[in-house]
């Protein structure tokens, strides 16, 4: 699993903890804590896939688009690093059995890990990572 998946639910979250203003990218670079151009890149992403909006100039920044029950983080995971848990398996020796089968073996393994990963992380919305978040305090 890649960064921009946490940054993208670190994002999310901070937004929906300002539902009646705009956040700028550094703002929520600085909560998460690495550099703005990270974060617009993922933020650019969101945007893209709309659970986000953003507007430019004097009072403009992101905001959450959907409702925040509405976006799991199945949903995140599939935008930001779908494939990630795919094995990365040398160039192996092809006259051998395990070389040959190998990969093949392990890509259906992993399919299957992928797919038991989006059963849980459908369990959890946006909203519920906030009442975590709040939880917290």
């Amino acid at each position: 699993m890649n960064s921009d998946f946490t940054l993208a639910i670190h994002s999310l979250t901070f937004l929906a903890l300002q539902p009646d203003r705009m956040a700028k990218s550094d703002a929520i670079s600085e909560s998460a804590g690495v550099h703005p151009v990270r974060i617009r890149k993922v933020l650019s992403l969101l945007k893209k896939h709309g659970f986000i909006k953003s507007k430019e100039g004097i009072g403009g920044g992101f905001i959450f688009a959907l409702d925040l029950s509405e976006v799991n983080l199945w949903d995140i995971y599939k935008i930001t690093s779908e494939g990630a848990l795919q094995p990365k398996c040398p160039d192996s020796n092809e006259q051998c059995i395990v070389g040959a089968n190998m990969h093949k073996v392990l890509f259906n393994i992993f399919i299957g890990a992928e797919e038991h990963l989006g059963e849980y992380l459908r369990n959890y919305s946006i909203k519920e990572v906030v009442d975590l978040v709040n939880k917290e305090k």
